[in-house]
């Protein structure tokens, strides 16, 4: 089966500087994977090539597949590959509803416009998206006035729709109470219980859910470690990641900094 997402020395300029330095990667459909760095390290711009905003330099002997497909249809991929990113709530006006905002996903937009008619199916996939996440009482409650932690589930319903394989999630806690944080890890987790692959795009390791079994350490655009979780997440690897001086728990299946 070809993977999820195949990196052969990938390098991608933003502007004047390299943010991706000939990265190898591959992830497999299924697996569950953290890419895990400071602000900066290029994570953002590993996202971007994936969605095609940004795209790798040419150069021999680098390539970028999904599914073992170089090209795809970005409509078509949303059936495969589902992206849950705080850049979407940016654009929601305040008159946006949660069922607004999840039937937007059909439509690649951040809500309904005139010109969007929602079919009977669209509506039925976006009521079962809110109940899956159970958040259904959110679906006629404007976007603006929910909590950060209402919201974010409203954005992981909005990927559901397509029923994608995999759901790649885009520095989930950021401005996140330690509550909605908890809720939060805990959708995680139920959704990776339910065979839905999670690829963790964070530089926060407590976000690192018990399922995840495999990490990526990146740093200044380049891949630091790659491998197990138990085997990468160590004290050495994070003070090197982070350039601080680190101690590091386990406690119930999660990293802890300190």
């Amino acid at each position: 089966m070809p993977a999820l997402l195949e990196l052969e020395n990938v390098s991608v300029a933003r502007g004047e500087a390299i943010a991706l330095r000939d990265v190898s990667l591959r992830v497999e459909v299924g697996e569950h994977v953290c890419i895990l760095g400071p602000n900066g390290c290029g994570k953002s711009t590993l996202i971007k090539t994936v969605t095609r905003e940004c795209y790798p330099l040419i150069r021999e002997n680098s390539a970028m597949r999904i599914l073992g497909r170089e090209r795809w249809d970005i409509f078509e991929l949303r059936a495969h590959l589902g992206i849950v990113s705080p850049d979407l709530l940016a654009s929601c006006t305040t008159d946006s509803t949660g069922r607004d905002v999840v039937l937007s996903g059909f439509f690649s937009s951040t809500r309904i416009f005139p010109h969007h008619h929602p079919e009977p199916e669209h509506v039925a996939r976006a009521n079962a998206a809110l109940e899956k996440l159970h958040i259904a009482h959110l679906a006629e409650r404007p976007v603006m006035t929910m909590s950060s932690g209402e919201a974010k589930r409203t954005l992981i319903a909005r990927a559901l729709v397509h029923q994608p394989d995999t759901l790649l999630f885009d520095e989930p806690s950021n401005a996140l109470d330690i509550g909605a944080q908890w809720q939060l890890r805990e959708t995680m987790r139920e959704l990776a219980r339910s065979g839905l692959a999670l690829l963790l795009v964070t530089h926060h390791v407590s976000e690192i859910v018990p399922e995840i079994e495999r990490v990526i350490l990146l740093r200044e655009g380049r891949i630091l470690a790659d491998g197990a979780k138990e085997a990468v997440l160590t004290e050495d690897n994070l003070r090197t990641l982070f350039g601080v001086d680190v101690r590091l728990r386990r406690h119930e299946g999660y990293f802890h900094l300190y």
